[in-house]
């Protein structure tokens, strides 16, 4: 029996020696307060041996995280024609692994990180410029250590589609992956 997580973490691996764009990000799907869909591009990173997520607290999509007990999460490898198609339920991550993650963050997402401390992702500003000109002026602690907001969620995987696309006049492959008493179970689908 095939483990689709490990098939997955061998496709990133190829699809990133192809220097394919999609290999490190996936589109997660939550559900609002409202009970609408919402999707986002967010990086996807490896944690050990399993999958995650590093958010800011202060983002509409942590509170929509408990909206529903699990979120849809979508990886494209355009490269290799594959699609991987989660359903998994989110953990916190240790702080600590957050922190210590968040040192090798890049500068701007670090500041933003800061500046959401003041002003949360996804609220209104007065504009483009004067949004600019506040991060830009923004004073950061020193050392530079991850804030409070800094967050993780591991990706828990219960479901996994993969679906290889075919050249030409060949069926797509299509499988799903169940997880049941700790173990995959792997059916083919009808492309």
């Amino acid at each position: 029996m095939a483990d689709p997580i490990a098939l997955l973490a061998a496709d990133r691996h190829r699809a990133r020696e192809l220097a394919d764009p999609w290999a490190s990000l996936c589109a997660v799907a939550t559900v609002t307060a409202a009970g609408e869909p919402a999707v986002r591009v967010l990086v996807l990173r490896d944690v050990g041996a399993r999958l995650g997520v590093f958010v800011n607290a202060t983002s509409p999509k942590v509170a929509e995280f408990g909206n529903a007990p699990t979120a849809a999460v979508l990886v494209y490898l355009p490269s290799l024609s594959a699609q991987y198609r989660l359903q998994c339920g989110l953990e916190p991550i240790d702080p600590a692994v957050v922190r210590d993650a968040w040192q090798f963050r890049p500068a701007m997402p670090k500041r933003m990180d800061w500046f959401y401390e003041a002003h949360p992702q996804s609220t209104p500003f007065a504009s483009r410029d004067a949004l600019l000109e506040a991060v830009a002026g923004l004073a950061l602690p020193e050392p530079l250590t991850a804030p409070e907001s800094a967050a993780g969620f591991a990706l828990n995987p219960l479901e996994v589609e993969r679906l290889e696309l075919a050249d030409g006049d060949t069926l797509h492959d299509r499988r799903r992956y169940a997880l049941r008493d700790g173990q995959w179970e792997e059916s083919a689908l009808v492309p």
